[in-house]
């Protein structure tokens, strides 16, 4: 029987080199190569090592590592380059006082505002996600020129 740390290391490494976009593909990869584990264990590993769910180019979902840059790096790099990636997903953004709200595609609203969370500047408190808005959340005395500076690494084609 495999250990833990075995089954980590081989989940990162399935997610880096494979498109996964559920839970069962992943299990069964998993299976595949002796690690005997539930769905609840799965889960629990996905959420120990802070992995995302994002959108991708076919309009399913898919896992990725924190701390590996913006979705569509991730994509380009790892996951698709067979496929010409689409945009990040960003509309707009719109500021009121400490706060601002950025507008995505359907469905991408949660993998940007991971970005942003993982890479948080000190302009920027956190942020709430849901389908398609993210309410960022600002430090006091910020310009929106720094936030919009501070977001061009994340999403380069913020105005």
């Amino acid at each position: 029987m495999k250990n833990k740390t075995e089954r980590l290391q081989a989940i990162k490494e399935i997610i880096i080199n494979n498109r996964i976009g559920n839970q069962d593909d992943l299990l069964n990869i998993l299976t595949e190569r002796g690690f005997d584990l539930t769905q609840a264990t799965l889960s629990r590993d996905l959420k120990q090592l802070q992995i995302a769910k994002v959108p991708s180019t076919d309009k399913g979902y898919m896992y990725v590592l924190p701390g590996t840059g913006s979705i569509g790096k991730i994509m380009q790099s790892k996951v698709n380059n067979e496929i010409k990636v689409s945009p990040s997903g960003f509309i707009s953004i719109e500021f009121s006082g400490q706060i601002a709200v950025i507008k995505t595609r359907p469905g991408y609203a949660s993998g940007i505002a991971y970005d942003i969370d993982s890479r948080a500047t000190k302009e920027i408190l956190g942020t709430i996600a849901g389908d398609d808005t993210i309410l960022l959340i600002l430090r006091e005395g910020i310009r929106q020129e720094d936030i919009l500076a501070s977001l061009t690494d994340i999403i380069p084609n913020i105005q």
